[in-house]
């Protein structure tokens, strides 16, 4: 079941989404001062996107969407080393807004690009020792809405959010410890979407 992210809406502040093992929080609409659709042109337009291959189990496998790395530190995942360009002057905008909302700072951001249903992240947890034990995640989404999948890794239990346009999610406490997190492929045609997971490098 996918859990319709309106019954958790605040105007201005997360609400909290109940869930084991960790901490959810979500805003509908993060506050910034130009409209959904002229950011994601901007990011869309304006990131040096890259198209990389991550290692799984020992196997190369190219990543079926696009990203980027900006920011103050390098990132290692999956057999990978991100060196940071810089933030843009959208990113900083979008991090303070973030930052702001969550009570939180970051010094990293990940991009992803969404280009059609076609793109997908696969699961995993962003449990890399230089997050910290318990890191907060805060993932920003704008375009075409997407299904975000957490599951147990012990429990036969599976969340479903529809992480909308404009929309801010929080993942923190244990949650990365517990829980692993992806996007399925769709049959649905859908349009671009770009997501923004902000982090602090330890």
């Amino acid at each position: 079941m996918i859990l319709r992210m309106d019954l958790f809406v605040a105007n201005t502040e997360l609400t909290a989404i109940p869930i084991e093992d960790g901490r959810l929080a979500f805003l509908e609409q993060l506050a910034l001062p130009w409209s959904n659709a002229a950011i994601l042109a901007r990011l869309i337009a304006d990131t040096a996107w890259r198209a990389d291959s991550i290692t799984l189990y020992g196997r190369r496998h190219a990543q079926p969407r696009l990203t980027a790395w900006h920011g103050e530190a390098r990132y290692r995942y999956s057999g990978m080393t991100l060196e940071p360009l810089p933030f843009t002057a959208l990113q900083l905008d979008i991090k303070r807004a973030v930052e702001l909302a969550t009570g939180r700072r970051y010094n990293s951001v990940l991009l992803n690009y969404y280009r059609d249903e076609r793109d997908s992240m696969g699961f995993h947890a962003d449990d890399e020792k230089e997050l910290g034990p318990e890191p907060a995640i805060a993932s920003v989404s704008f375009g075409a809405t997407r299904t975000f999948i957490l599951k147990h890794r012990r429990l036969p239990k599976t969340v479903k959010l529809a992480l909308g346009d404009g929309s801010l999610l929080l993942m923190a406490g244990a949650l990365q410890s517990h829980w692993r997190h992806g996007i399925n492929k769709e049959s649905t045609p859908r349009g671009p979407r770009v997501n923004l997971t902000f982090r602090h490098i330890d």
